[in-house]
């Protein structure tokens, strides 16, 4: 308890609560600019609190991070573009619903389920951050490679209308993060002397240029529109957000499973934020009644995906502060900060700083009320860009995807995979492959080859995947998996069929 005041007091303090609050400005404004990541963000805070109190310099960086992850919302759902790679799946109800009229219950939706999802993990964070952290250290590459084949299951749900398409669209994904440089013996492969390629496709510009430039190409397409001065998203700025709150809190069991998903994911060392996001929307869609209305404006898909992504936050922490392993790179960076203050990270922090451990719990949770604040305050703002014509905003934001793109290695040859990769996303969008199995594969794929490859070097017996009980687990849910998408399809399509036979005749 007085490790709990202390830490209190410190937080608590007006120069702390101001520049935390203008931390999660920065990070909602940051991650609102598709290409500029979290981590983008935070490693540009990273120098400004170093003349602060290590537990000071640490809650700024808590509110970047927590806004961060409520910013990408903001270009998803009224772009139809992921701000950071964890919105990836929030497009896909959030944009629907808000071309159908309602961007500010998308927006609204969105921010309360990323509050909720902050706070839950926030809360699992407090008590079950040592036994958490002693479960995520046990996984070995095994476990982790059969926790991403379970993860590339959610492919099925993600096809589209198409299974065989949406499948292509996942193997291409998998090839794609092939090329470029081997993970494990730093030699190059698949880069055909290619220049450009010999570095490999990067995420955010695979990223940027399948979802933004496929889709900024899209707008243009029809030049009448542009000239008209149709905006890209129609509809009111006026919306009710407490009733949006009551309509987020009506779904208890989404938002606990996908609170609870998150931390787990983020607890992995290696997983985070873009994984939780479609794993949540994935367990969402298949536990609904109506998973026909998942890509067509469902709250649920937003409440899942948002709630997922948020909830990372915490369970980063978990490994970080139960046993000084960050599990991402954001992490990384939070206890760079840690260590520059002579602060040592590891096992024995809770017992030698426990007034900054509890701090920390503190700084999530007033980081989690202060992007609610901001987010509901500033929302209006943001609905203005569903006023601003087509023809002034497509340019604007296709400048920020190439000085994103372009930022992220300083490298020219980025914009150039840019542009190939953003026709190649428009030509699948055109011929109706689902764009979803490819980023996934992209996300997925360096992760599963790195652990699989792992664990055959440490021992070479296959019989290990089944024969270690956590991995069979995953396996199994796999298989499972698998099972379920295939009976959904199979049940959506004759679904499809009797209607189409009932409107015939």
């Amino acid at each position: 308890m007085d490790d709990f005041l202390i830490g209190a007091t410190q937080i608590f303090t007006f120069s702390t609560l101001v520049y935390m609050f203008a931390g999660s400005i920065a990070g909602i404004v940051a991650a609102a600019i598709p290409g500029f990541t979290v981590t983008m963000a935070i490693v540009l805070t990273l120098p400004l609190t170093f003349a602060m109190e290590p537990l000071q310099g640490i809650a700024v960086m808590l509110s970047v991070y927590v806004g961060g992850y409520t910013g990408g919302l903001i270009s998803a759902a009224l772009l139809g573009i992921p701000g950071t790679p964890s919105s990836v799946a929030t497009t896909f109800d959030a944009y629907p619903m808000a071309r159908n009229g309602e961007p500010g219950r998308a927006l609204s939706i969105g921010v309360w389920a990323s509050f909720f999802g902050t706070i839950i993990s926030t809360v699992v964070l407090i008590f079950a951050a040592p036994p958490l952290a002693l479960f995520a250290v046990k996984l070995g590459p095994w476990e982790y490679f059969s926790l991403i084949v379970f993860a590339l299951t959610i492919v099925g749900s993600l096809v589209g209308s198409s299974v065989v398409r949406g499948m292509l669209a996942g193997l291409v994904g998998l090839l794609i993060s092939t090329v470029g440089t081997d993970p494990i013996l730093g030699r190059a492969r698949f880069d055909f002397d290619i220049e450009m390629l010999q570095t490999g496709f990067p995420f955010l510009v695979v990223l940027i240029g399948i979802f933004a430039i496929s889709q900024l190409v899209s707008e243009v397409e029809d030049a009448k529109n542009i000239r008209s001065g149709n905006s890209l998203v129609t509809g009111a700025i006026d919306f009710q957000t407490w009733k949006v709150f009551k309509e987020v809190l009506m779904r208890p069991v989404n938002l606990l499973r996908s609170s609870i998903l998150g931390v787990l994911i983020g607890a992995l060392p290696g997983a985070g934020g873009s994984i939780a996001n479609l794993l949540a929307y994935d367990q969402a869609k298949r536990a609904s009644k109506y998973p026909e209305r998942f890509g067509k404006g469902e709250t649920d898909g937003i409440v899942a995906s948002e709630a997922g992504n948020s909830a990372t936050a915490g369970g980063g922490l978990i490994p970080l502060i139960g046993l000084g392993i960050p599990g991402s790179a954001v992490d990384a960076i939070l206890m760079a900060s840690l260590m520059v203050h002579g602060i040592s990270v590891g096992p024995r922090l809770i017992l030698d700083h426990g007034d900054l451990v509890y701090g920390m719990f503190i700084a999530m949770a007033v980081a989690s009320l202060m992007m609610l604040i901001v987010s509901v305050f500033s929302m209006r703002l943001f609905l203005r860009i569903t006023q601003v014509p087509k023809w002034a905003i497509v340019p604007v934001v296709m400048t920020c995807c190439v000085v994103g793109a372009f930022a992220l290695n300083n490298r020219v040859t980025d914009l150039y995979l840019l542009i190939i990769i953003g026709i190649a996303g428009y030509a699948m969008r055109a011929l109706g492959y689902s764009l979803a199995p490819l980023v996934l594969g992209v996300i997925l794929g360096p992760i599963a080859e790195t652990n699989l490859r792992r664990a055959l070097m440490t021992d070479a017996d296959l019989s290990l995947f089944i024969s270690r009980p956590i991995s069979l687990i995953f396996l199994v849910a796999a298989v499972l998996s698998i099972a379920w998408a295939i009976r959904s399809h199979l049940k959506n399509s004759k679904t499809t069929k009797r209607t189409s036979n009932e409107s015939a005749s």
